[in-house]
């Protein structure tokens, strides 16, 4: 685990209060409602296009290739739905709310109550030990602390997770979904149960009701897996590099919140494609810091904050798409190999199974 160097609390808080008024005052949390009305209105229309694609090819397996149009669709949806959560379209709370709430359950098909519960808790502690559900033990370890005790297949699987992440990502829809249907039918009160069971259970009602009308069981299995692989790589693909490697914080740390945000948190360069593939969730450093920053304003902010941390001395840390994607690799199986037994020699169970 890397160590954290933390200054002086008051000056990081009292210079975290000038930025913020600085961000303001160069007008970085005004909302960008032409911006966001015009992604909604292209996505719509690249719906459209794709259901229009749909229906004209009929019975073929080029049918896969709309599934895997459609994966990229819902994806972009699921960003709007996390600027909506995060109150980045609307001023208004309860319409960021509400257009949350339908894009998560009616378009994309996952629970809107869930991420919020499941998110919240990652903005206010990431990457600290017990309070961030992100690295909280399952399929995956990200500390050794929490590699170490597996045994059998789980530890086969922990000392090669780096190399597995993304092709486990294949099953990260449907984890997604059943996530979603898991939290909306426990017995814990959940706020808009009941239109969310209703939003997500007309989506998929409607989805699969066209498919398996469509096309034969096979292939709108097929589509089915294909659109879901998509969306679960896309999904994984654009979160995982925000925090996975950076530094872990202890439970209890004293760590004030610009430091906290700034020191977990990584951004991916690449220009204006490397923005839109993202959903602005590139710039995490500045999203973290400040959540409801409009998508269209985070560049601009960036350019603020690293100066900001270079005049502090803080690590900021900025990397291209495929180092971010490297590191994700090299921080899991640098857990998964340490936590293995030193004592367990390779050669020696090569002879002992001759």
């Amino acid at each position: 685990m890397r160590r954290v160097q933390l200054l002086p609390q008051n000056s990081v808080v009292a210079s975290y209060a000038a930025l913020l008024k600085e961000v303001r005052r160069d007008g970085l949390l005004v909302r960008c409602r032409r911006f966001y009305l015009t992604v909604i209105l292209i996505l719509m229309l690249a719906a459209g296009a794709a259901a229009a694609g749909f229906l004209l090819l009929g019975d073929t397996w080029f049918q896969l290739i709309v599934a895997g149009v459609l994966g990229i669709i819902l994806t972009q949806f699921a960003f709007l739905g996390h600027e909506a959560s995060h109150r980045q379209i609307f001023e208004s709370r309860a319409v960021n709310e509400r257009v949350g709430r339908f894009l998560a359950a009616g378009v994309v098909g996952i629970s809107y109550a869930w991420w919020i519960d499941k998110h919240t808790r990652h903005h206010n502690d990431p990457n600290t030990v017990g309070k961030d559900p992100d690295i909280a033990m399952g399929t995956l370890a990200f500390r050794e602390e929490d590699a170490a005790p597996r045994t059998g297949f789980q530890a086969w699987f922990t000392r090669r997770q780096g190399y597995l992440f993304f092709p486990l990502l294949i099953l990260e829809g449907l984890n997604l979904h059943v996530q979603s249907i898991r939290t909306l039918t426990r017995r814990a009160k959940v706020e808009g149960r009941w239109l969310e069971l209703a939003l997500i259970g007309s989506r998929f009602g409607a989805y699969l009701g066209i498919l398996f009308w469509f096309l034969p069981a096979g292939m709108a299995l097929a589509f089915l897996g294909v659109q879901l692989a998509v969306f679960g790589i896309y999904m994984g693909a654009s979160f995982a590099p925000n925090h996975k490697g950076m530094p872990m914080l202890p439970d209890g740390s004293t760590a004030d919140f610009f430091e906290r945000q700034v020191l977990t948190s990584r951004n991916v360069h690449g220009g204006s494609f490397v923005n839109t593939a993202f959903g602005g969730l590139n710039f995490q450093i500045e999203h973290h810091l400040f959540p409801d920053m409009p998508r269209p304003h985070l560049r601009r902010a960036a350019v603020i904050v690293r100066e900001h941390c270079q005049r502090l001395g803080i690590t900021y840390t900025e990397v291209g798409v495929l180092r971010s994607y490297a590191a994700v690799i090299t921080h899991l199986n640098r857990v998964g190999l340490a936590a293995r037994d030193p004592f367990d020699c390779p050669l020696a169970h090569l002879y002992r199974r001759r």
